[in-house]
């Protein structure tokens, strides 16, 4: 019965729009007269567009940004209109002044790079119609996926191809330090802000009033990402609240009637910076971005990336999701141009709104059939290890093993593109040890086929949203002691507890994601529920044993760095010095052939399970000092627990 309600979320059930290829008209038409064409996007209730400087104009007078300078002149001494220019220059610093030529340029010239890097880029033109309507009668935020630098410059490129109105992006500062380029992206819309304010608080104030004051006046969409970072891994992030919680804030105090969220979901089938994004899990630093740094990448030209798709999801109203959450009366105690810091209630529905927006990303991420055969690969790899051969795959069993996964993602509501005539399997990248060369250490071979592994992780990582919460109910299954449902509950939601720093899990759902779980493994036939147990049946042996190794590789990331921290980790070790330091012990076990899986060699992997650890209170962080909690028994549980499961693994 506990199944019933679950039915009307069935994945299988929903709908999804289908894609253009906006590309295919690129390659047949003039470029120039592309780049050039009437551009006359609809504005939010018809406004006329607004200069960058009537726009700082606005900032520069509003209430809450002459309450902020004169508080801070108050507790500084300092004049207020010292502090007035201040606030001037971080604005100048900071905004954007969009021109239609420079849009036009970057028109003209991604269309000449994206025909030569991307076979397709697709677009669910019914999202785009979604999108026009809603621009029209609310103000919008688009929150797209973050996996590329090439983010932004898509969505721009989308939008102008539609007839759009451009949306104003927030860019982290690194890149208005680029030469020229930096400009250049400020003139075609970005916003430039710090990575992190500290207690500025006339930076904060200068930054959320600039963005309140775009999105209240509809002036432009305001476009940002979500996640806050790219995702190295190809996994979704946990989410970053501040700039959510600043373009919420207008419709809280009653200032608009409502916001409409736009997730955007891109999903590519090669991301151009898939090798760095390996090596910079392996400890290698991250280039600093710059001009000639840029002009050097234009090698990734001679290649071919595959397609892109970009689904833009449906409108959500800030309005529907506050409905029952949020007394807005509280807005009215205080005059709203005072900044206040945002209540409980405020920040638990801000955070669950997150949640949701990621998660509806996800759902409508397309995967392609590399995401199959890279997820049956690295499974192949690992029992080679194990085993200490180096078989590798027969293609006809690869291909058979990818029907066999390609159904069971359709039955889990996966969102695939899959060609009819799937061509160039390429098992000449299969994920498998090569002789080591006579001048090559062992660790070195060790780190090399790790960029391979890490690569192709990103792939397998692109699906694991897909089967995370019944891969979490079958590794519960292995863990606990007995069938029965209470028992497999209690691991689960040890688990889901312990992952919640790795995966997109809503905050609160432990419940209806276990029965989520349980729901698509009865209806594919892997699992049986009685008023007790939990039975896997003989059909689900193949499926429960799929899923379980899928989150293998992390069990064990998070079972050595407890090991880590149990055995080597002293009283005198820094966050800073933590990765190197659990690299190093990591390195030594998998050549020693005590480990299994090369992944765990992920810097991502480690920071998320340090994240984890000092969440549950195993393990503290003391003036910048990690260190293991006080004795008590719910660290020791945590720590026995999750080290003991190493040797299940």
């Amino acid at each position: 019965m506990m199944f019933l309600s679950l039915q009307h979320r069935d994945p299988m059930l929903k709908k999804r729009d289908d894609f253009e290829d906006m590309l295919e008209e690129r390659r047949n038409s003039s470029d120039l007269r592309y780049a050039l064409r009437c551009y006359t996007p609809v504005l939010y209730k018809g406004l006329a567009p607004c200069k960058a400087s009537m726009l700082k104009s606005m900032v520069l007078q509003s209430d809450q940004l002459h309450h902020v300078i004169g508080q801070v002149s108050r507790e500084t001494g300092r004049a207020a209109d010292d502090v007035q220019e201040e606030a001037s220059a971080i604005l100048e610093e900071m905004a954007h002044c969009l021109q239609l030529s420079t849009v036009r340029f970057f028109a003209f010239t991604l269309s000449k790079v994206f025909k030569t890097l991307f076979r397709s880029i697709c677009v669910n033109e019914e999202g785009i119609q979604r999108l026009q309507q809603a621009i029209q009668e609310h103000p919008v935020v688009l929150l797209p996926s973050h996996r590329s630098y090439m983010d932004f410059l898509l969505m721009s490129y989308i939008l102008y191809t539609y007839d759009i109105a451009l949306p104003v992006i927030a860019a982290g500062m690194d890149f208005m330090g680029m030469k020229f380029v930096g400009e250049m992206l400020r003139m075609s819309g970005a916003f430039f802000i710090r990575r992190s304010f500290g207690g500025d608080k006339l930076y904060w104030s200068v930054f959320s009033e600039y963005v309140k004051t775009m999105l209240k006046n509809g002036f432009a969409p305001v476009e940002f990402f979500l996640e806050g970072t790219r995702s190295r891994t190809s996994k979704s992030l946990t989410p970053k609240l501040g700039l959510l919680n600043i373009v919420m804030d207008p419709y809280l105090k009653g200032e608009v009637y409502d916001i409409n969220v736009v997730p955007v979901s891109i999903s590519y089938e090669r991301i151009l910076e898939e090798a760095l994004y390996a090596r910079e899990m392996l400890g290698v630093p991250k280039p600093k971005e710059s001009t000639s740094g840029l002009f050097k990448a234009r090698k990734v030209l001679s290649e071919d990336y595959g397609s892109i798709h970009v689904y833009f999801g449906q409108p959500v109203s800030v309005r529907s999701l506050a409905q029952g959450r949020v007394n807005r009366c509280q807005f009215n105690l205080v005059p709203r141009h005072i900044p206040r810091r945002p209540s409980e209630e405020i920040q638990s529905f801000v955070n669950d709104s997150a949640y949701r927006l990621v998660r509806a990303q996800e759902e409508n991420m397309v995967l392609k059939p590399w995401v199959l055969l890279a997820s049956l690969l690295l499974q192949n790899h690992h029992q080679d290890q194990t085993a200490g051969q180096k078989r590798g795959m027969v293609l006809e069993e690869l291909t058979a093993q990818a029907v066999w996964l390609r159904d069971m993602f359709r039955e889990y509501g996966a969102f695939l593109h899959w060609p009819v005539v799937l061509l160039d399997i390429c098992v000449g990248g299969q994920v498998k040890p090569g002789e080591p060369h006579s001048t090559v250490t062992p660790e070195e071979e060790l780190l090399s086929q790790a960029v391979i592994v890490l690569s192709c992780a990103s792939y397998r990582n692109q699906g694991l949203h897909v089967f995370l919460r019944p891969a979490l109910l079958a590794s519960a299954i292995n863990a606990a002691s007995s069938n029965l449902k209470q028992e497999v509950f209690n691991s689960f939601s040890f688990l889901r507890n312990m992952f919640s720093n790795e995966f997109i899990l809503c905050p609160g759902a432990t419940v209806q994601d276990f029965e989520e779980a349980c729901y698509l493994l009865v209806k594919t036939g892997a699992l049986q529920v009685t008023q007790q147990e939990l039975l896997v049946t003989e059909r689900g042996q193949r499926t429960v044993a799929f899923l379980t190794s899928m989150l293998d590789p992390f069990l064990q990331g998070y079972q050595v760095v407890c090991r880590f921290l149990c055995e080597e980790a002293t009283e005198n070790l820094t966050e800073k010095q933590f990765v190197p330091a659990v690299r190093k012990f990591i390195i030594k076990h998998l050549l020693a052939g005590r480990l299994r899986y090369t992944e765990v060699l992920s810097s991502d992997l480690q920071k998320n399970s340090l994240a984890a650890l000092l969440r549950l209170g195993a393990v503290q962080k003391i003036k910048g000092r990690i260190k293991l909690s006080k004795v008590t028994y719910s660290s020791v549980f945590l720590l026995r627990t999750c080290v003991n499961l190493t040797y299940n693994c």
